[in-house]
């Protein structure tokens, strides 16, 4: 058994003894082995030109990996945070994204983004910042669940010619854990993967929410068969077939975020159904996130923040019930 966290360290490794264009830079990735520990051990490996400590400047080593793509080199970014991204929004949104679309030229970078609360971690250090990011034309965007996504789709990431924003959930580090046979695989970008069928209601989620929805669905009784669980694996680009193929068969909808509400994913779901499968609806389109405030330090204040199983299965249940 392997954790999330030794799935995403497994990852690095054998796409850096595969591709020695491949190399990782962050803050205290080398002999500290990063914030959470992700990059332990890497260093003694492939020595300090290939997992590079850099100072504390996210603009500063973002824009160093920008153009390291740019010149044929895929570099694997590590922010401590997600929240730190916002240091760095300019060389991500206006040179990474664009560049390929500008001059043509393929930029192969990796923004490792770890995500999310769940770790009284405070407002700074807690944000789910995806909704930043979905409308910049030129990133693609994956939020892994499971163990055996966080490796396969970190390797088709690295591949993959294009900037690639990962979200890797950091309360799902050390807490899911699952058995990987060895194999070289890749998860493809842009898939979504059907969880669970069901015939009645659909309910699109992705990241540690995938879990809360499994823990929430075990808590309502006569439901097997009724509620088809996506996880949508990807956000962008979005695998909308798998998405409106289940809200045909179901007619009911709810997606569950970690986010904040407003101007969160959820929306723009809920846009895409409304414009392309409104004649099959027979409910509204229900959202479970964070409410629109700053992620609170206080432990019993982020409980109360973070969705739980217990407002998924209330919403599950009225859904069902309309």
């Amino acid at each position: 058994m392997i954790t999330y966290l030794e799935a995403i360290r497994q990852a690095l490794q054998e796409e850096m003894r595969r591709d020695p264009n491949v190399f990782l830079l962050g803050e205290d990735i080398g002999d500290f082995g990063g914030a959470f520990k992700v990059t332990e051990g890497l260093i003694a490996e492939f020595g300090a030109d290939r997992v590079i400590d850099t100072p504390i400047s996210e603009a500063g080593f973002t824009g160093m990996a920008v153009g390291a793509g740019m010149m044929g080199m895929r570099p694997v970014v590590e922010f401590q945070f997600s929240d730190f991204m916002s240091c760095a929004f300019d060389q991500i949104t206006n040179f990474a994204a664009k560049t390929h679309y500008r001059f043509g030229v393929p930029v192969p970078v990796v923004f490792r983004a770890p995500t999310g609360g769940g770790f009284n971690g405070g407002p700074f250090h807690s944000g789910c910042l995806e909704s930043h990011f979905v409308s910049t034309a030129g990133l693609k965007i994956v939020a892994p669940a499971t163990v055996y996504d966080a490796k396969g789709l970190l390797k088709a990431a690295i591949r993959d010619n294009n900037p690639v924003l990962y979200l890797e959930h950091k309360y799902l580090y050390r807490r899911v854990k699952a058995e990987l046979n060895g194999e070289d695989y890749v998860v493809p970008i842009g898939q979504a993967a059907v969880r669970t069928e069901g015939d009645r209601l659909t309910i699109l989620t992705y990241g540690a929410m995938l879990h809360v929805c499994v823990d929430a669905l075990k808590q309502i009784s006569n439901t097997e068969g009724a509620v088809e669980l996506i996880d949508l694996r990807t956000l962008v680009p979005l695998d909308k077939e798998t998405i409106l193929t289940s809200v045909k068969k179901t007619g009911k909808v709810l997606i569950v975020h970690e986010a904040s509400r407003t101007g969160g994913f959820a929306g723009e779901l809920s846009a895409i159904i409304a414009d392309e499968a409104f004649e099959y609806l027979d409910g509204p389109v229900r959202r479970v996130t964070a409410p629109d405030i700053p992620v609170p330090f206080s432990p019993p204040l982020e409980d109360f923040y973070l969705p739980n199983a217990d407002d998924v299965a209330q919403a599950v249940r009225e859904l069902l019930a309309y």
